[in-house]
C-alpha cells in the first residue's frame, strides 16, 4: 500500500481515511464522502488489515517512478467504470500517515495518544497485514505530520480530514 516516501506529498494525491470493517473496507475523502468505488484497488489491499482499523493517509498513483497528481485527479473525477479501468493500468497506493483507531478495543481511538505510540501501533498493524502492505521508512521528516516527540492531539487538527476521521470512527464503533 506504500512505496518509498517522496520529499513532499502536498498536492500529489488525495487525502483518504481508510476504515476496515468486519466484511469490507470503506474509503472516505477529506470531506467525509465515501470514495471506495473509485479506489477499489485500495479497498482490496485494505482487506489485509484487521477489522476495526482506521487509518489516515494519502491515495496516490505512481507512474514512471513518480507521483502523478493528474492521474489521481482523473481517477477521482471519472465514472466508476473508468476508475476501475484506470486502476488496472495504474494501481493506486496508499501512503499512511497515522492510525486513528486500533482494532484492539482496549486501545481503540488513538487520536489523543502520542505520535510515537501511534507509530508503534501502525507498524504493528502493517506487520500483521502481510502483502501487499509494505512498510518503508520516511526519507524526510517533513513528510510526516507528526514530529514523533509531541502528542498529535496538541497540534491543530487537520480540518480537511476531520469529517472523514470522525465519521469512520463513529461507524466503526457502531459496528457498521
Amino acid at each position: 500500500m506504500s512505496h518509498e516516501t517522496p520529499r513532499s506529498l502536498e498536492n500529489d494525491g488525495h487525502r483518504t481515511v481508510l476504515r476496515r470493517a468486519d466484511e469490507t473496507v470503506v474509503l472516505y475523502a477529506r470531506c467525509g464522502s465515501v470514495v471506495t468505488q473509485h479506489r477499489m484497488d485500495l479497498a482490496v489491499a485494505g482487506m489485509t488489515l484487521r477489522p476495526g482499523t482506521v487509518l489516515d493517509g494519502e491515495a496516490v498513483i505512481w507512474r514512471d517512478g513518480r507521483l502523478d497528481f493528474a492521474a489521481a485527479q482523473s481517477r477521482a473525477a471519472s465514472s466508476v467504470t473508468r476508475a476501475r479501468a484506470g486502476a488496472t493500468r495504474h494501481p493506486a497506493s496508499y501512503i499512511c500517515w497515522d492510525v486513528l483507531q486500533h482494532p484492539d478495543p482496549a486501545i481503540g481511538d488513538c487520536r489523543r495518544r502520542p505520535c510515537t505510540e501511534r507509530r508503534a501501533f501502525l507498524l504493528e498493524l502493517f506487520a500483521d497485514a502481510g502483502p501487499p502492505v509494505q512498510v518503508t521508512s520516511a526519507t524526510d521528516d517533513r513528510t510526516s505530520p507528526c514530529s514523533g516527540t509531541t502528542p498529535c492531539a496538541s497540534r491543530a487538527p487537520r480540518a480537511s480530514s476531520a469529517n472523514a476521521a470522525g465519521r469512520a470512527i463513529r461507524q466503526d464503533s457502531a459496528g457498521g
